[in-house]
């Protein structure tokens, strides 16, 4: 970098991406939901992984990325929220509120 024609040098530190690294570990579970969109649109997924913040699911019928969805998970009723990626079968979701400590815990021990 130049600066009024002098070299200035500067110092930086950096973590490398470590591939598979998520911001909160997921439990696998194997838990039947339902996915709505609102209305009466409603398909049954099965949720594979869960975390906190999100789920993995596998789906009968296709998500778009983007989307927010209601994901109704076995005991806890309806949760609003977004469809981080989605392939054929499968997609990652983002809770708009994430599961408190009990919550995933009971939800882990189904």
């Amino acid at each position: 970098m130049l600066s009024h024609g002098k070299a200035v040098h500067f110092a930086a530190e950096f973590e490398p991406v470590q591939a598979g690294r998520r911001r909160l570990m997921r439990a696998p579970v194997s838990l039947d939901a339902k996915i709505g969109r609102g209305g009466l649109d409603r398909t049954l997924c099965r949720v594979v992984d869960l975390s906190t913040h999100g789920a993995r699911l596998q789906t009968f019928s296709a998500l778009r990325q983007g989307a927010m969805i209601w994901l109704t998970l076995p005991r806890l009723g309806p949760r609003a929220a977004r469809v981080a990626w989605a392939g054929d079968f499968d997609a990652g979701i983002e809770l708009d509120a994430p599961l408190d400590e009990i919550e995933f815990a009971m939800l882990t021990a189904l």
